[in-house]
C-alpha cells in the first residue's frame, strides 16, 4: 500500500508507485485530499484516471492494471481491516499532520486507519517525512511512531552515485524504500558496487 499526503514531495510517491508496478507488485494507492492538491501543484495532475496519468509519465502500458486507487474517506474497504494482509505500507510523503495522527492513534481517514492497522498487526509501515526544520513535536511524534513499530525513512537524497537530474535524486530515496520492502530494483547501485576509490581524496562511480 502507498499513501500520498499533503507534504511537498509528491514526486517521491509517484516514483515509488511506478517502481512497484514495474516490479510486478499489486499496489493499493490512497491519496489524501490535501495530497491531491499538492500533487496537482507539483506535477500537473488535473484529476482523471490515475493510471493514465502514470502512463503519461512513463509507466509501461498495462502495468497500471495492478493499481487500485482507494477513497481516503472510505472505511468500508480492505485496508481498514486487520484481516487484510499486505507486504507493507508506505506513506510517501508523510505530512506532519499525518505523522501526528498515526503517533496518537487518531484515525481521521483511511490512511490513518490503515497505518494503525499495520502497526497493530505487526506489518511493515514506512513513513517518509518531508519537512524541515523539525520542531520538538515532530521529532517526538517520529519517536512514538518508531517505538510502535514504524520505520522512519526521511526523504533525504544521497549523492554518492553522482545524480545528474532531479529524477536521479528522487530515485536515491525510492531505492531505500524498496530495499526496506525487500523489492528488487536497479534504481541505484549499493555503495560498494557503485563507487571505487581512485585515491585518498577521490572516487569514481
Amino acid at each position: 500500500m502507498v499513501a500520498i499526503c499533503g507534504a511537498s514531495g509528491s514526486v517521491y510517491g509517484l516514483r515509488l508507485v511506478t517502481a512497484l508496478l514495474q516490479a510486478g507488485a499489486r499496489v493499493f494507492l490512497i491519496v489524501s485530499d490535501a495530497g491531491r492538491q499538492v500533487l496537482g501543484w507539483e506535477t500537473g495532475y488535473a484529476g482523471g484516471l490515475f493510471s493514465e496519468f502514470l502512463e503519461s509519465r512513463g509507466l509501461a502500458k498495462g502495468a497500471a492494471a495492478r493499481l487500485e486507487v482507494l477513497d481516503p474517506n472510505d472505511y468500508f474497504t480492505a485496508p481498514a481491516s486487520g484481516s487484510f494482509r499486505h507486504d507493507g505500507m508506505v506513506i510517501c510523503p508523510a505530512s506532519m499532520g499525518t505523522l501526528a495522527a498515526i503517533a496518537s492513534g487518531n484515525g481521521a481517514n483511511l490512511i490513518h486507519r490503515a497505518a494503525d492497522v499495520s502497526l497493530k498487526e505487526k506489518r511493515r509501515l514506512i513513513l517518509v517525512p518531508r519537512e524541515t526544520p523539525l520542531n520538538t513535536i515532530h521529532m517526538e511524534n517520529m519517536l512514538r511512531a518508531a517505538r510502535a513499530g514504524a520505520t522512519i525513512l526521511p526523504a533525504s537524497p544521497s549523492f554518492y552515485s553522482r545524480p545528474a537530474s532531479i529524477e536521479d535524486l528522487v530515485d536515491t530515496v525510492v531505492a531505500r524504500i524498496l530495499d526496506h520492502l525487500d523489492v528488487a530494483h536497479d534504481l541505484v547501485k549499493p555503495w560498494g558496487a557503485a563507487c571505487v576509490p581512485d585515491g585518498p581524496d577521490a572516487f569514481s562511480c
